[in-house]
């Protein structure tokens, strides 16, 4: 088995069978397989994978895991020698998975590779990034943002000096498509699970650079996300907004001093 796709959902029917479509349509042309993790939806996703694509290998969790838990599950289910991590609002436009493949194939010392991805308008997304230091995920998420120090800060960390147009080693990759070496993830270990929803992947990257191998963006790619930040889309008495500042202090603790 060559690439194992791993897909965590929850309350996104909708988006999960549009991705599977996608991937049924540019399919990878190595042997793959399809691994479908459902955190207790209950929004009629779990039916509809066994009607609609009983093929896929679907797991169903009595509860949310979370997105780090719920990956994990699926990793711990899966054999192929490179895990792809899906989110649903991932949408395949062409042989992208091929070429993702075969630039890990070449690159030996690659551990994850994340794809150029475009926003539903075409636009360029800001999908790899710099470590971010201490404050900026608080000024993303509040007022402080507004200030021009702050504003400084933030393109420092999304890499709008990079024109996002070559590919280049980078240090981390937004987790919503990425594909990681099996040999790597065996050696460094899987996503970290005090991390519910954020954070996961810069941990991970982190992971491993200090392990000595590399994090790449690769730009030669054709994917479309239909992001939704809702922890800044949120106030502050919502439960995201909380949750986004609970997963930043306990990565802030763990990870900090690396």
């Amino acid at each position: 088995m060559e690439i194992s796709i791993i897909i965590n959902n929850y309350k996104t029917k909708g988006l999960l069978k549009q991705c599977l479509r996608g991937i049924y349509l540019y399919p990878p042309s190595v042997e793959y397989e399809i691994i479908v993790v459902d955190n207790n939806s209950g929004d009629g996703s779990a039916a509809m994978i066994k009607a609609k694509f009983p093929q896929v290998k679907l797991i169903e969790a009595p509860k949310n895991l979370g997105h780090h838990k719920g990956n994990n599950l699926g990793l711990k289910n899966s054999q192929g020698k490179y895990a792809l991590i899906l989110n649903t609002d991932i949408a395949l436009l062409d042989d992208s998975l091929d070429k993702i493949y075969r630039f890990m194939e070449d690159h030996s010392q690659v551990a994850l590779v994340g794809p150029k991805l475009k926003n539903p308008d075409g636009s360029i997304q800001m999908s790899c990034m710099r470590f971010p230091n201490k404050l900026v995920p608080i000024y993303r998420r509040t007022f402080l943002g507004n200030f021009p120090f702050a504003k400084k800060e933030i393109d420092y960390y999304l890499m709008k000096d990079f024109d996002h147009l070559s590919t280049r080693p980078v240090d981390w990759i937004l987790g919503a498509c990425v594909m990681v070496r099996r040999s790597v993830i065996d050696e460094v270990g899987l996503m970290d699970e005090d991390l519910f929803l954020y954070f996961g992947d810069i941990a991970w990257c982190r992971k491993f650079w200090q392990a000595g191998y590399k994090v790449y963006y690769f730009a030669a790619a054709n994917i479309v996300h239909y992001h939704k930040r809702e922890s800044a889309q949120s106030g502050i008495f919502s439960l995201v907004f909380w949750i986004h500042i609970i997963d930043w202090l306990k990565y802030l603790k763990k990870y900090s001093r690396q």
